[in-house]
């Protein structure tokens, strides 16, 4: 017989970065009673996202972080030919790596979908799931797990 749990995640970050969460999305699995299922795991902010990556090699995490910085520049735009004027983002209003976030938020992904099994996730032999803050202070922010299984 299908259950459902739903539960909600505080997670302080240290600014931007990767906050490895594998390990308390298994707590709250266990927690919940449910052995085999599927987790959707919600980032409830447009600042910060979700994804699986490498947890083994930290230049992974790296190299990911310099990607998204120089696609999603923190001063402003300039056309895609990286040519012309630069263009300043409009909206600041809680400074100036506001608007860097949502714009690299848009570009990742605030949701996941993960199956579970024996009470954790299914996640291959080096993979793990972060929450990646994009606003350089420190941050509390809130993931909701919805898990549906027996």
């Amino acid at each position: 017989m299908l259950r459902q749990n739903l539960c909600r995640l505080s997670l302080n970050t240290r600014g931007e970065g990767f906050t490895d969460i594998t390990a308390a999305l298994n707590a709250e699995i266990r927690s919940s009673g449910l052995d085999t299922g599927i987790a959707v795991i919600s980032c409830l902010h447009s600042s910060a996202s979700l994804t699986v990556n490498e947890n083994a090699d930290p230049r992974v995490l790296a190299d990911l972080t310099a990607y998204l910085r120089a696609l999603v520049p923190q001063e402003g735009i300039r056309p895609v030919s990286g040519h012309g004027e630069l263009r300043t983002y409009i909206h600041d209003d809680e400074g100036a790596d506001d608007m860097p976030a949502h714009i690299r938020t848009a570009l990742t992904c605030t949701s996941l979908s993960q199956s579970f099994q024996g009470g954790r996730l299914l996640l291959g032999t080096w993979q793990a799931i972060y929450l990646w803050e994009h606003r350089a202070a420190p941050m509390q922010r809130h993931i909701s797990l919805h898990l549906i299984g027996e």
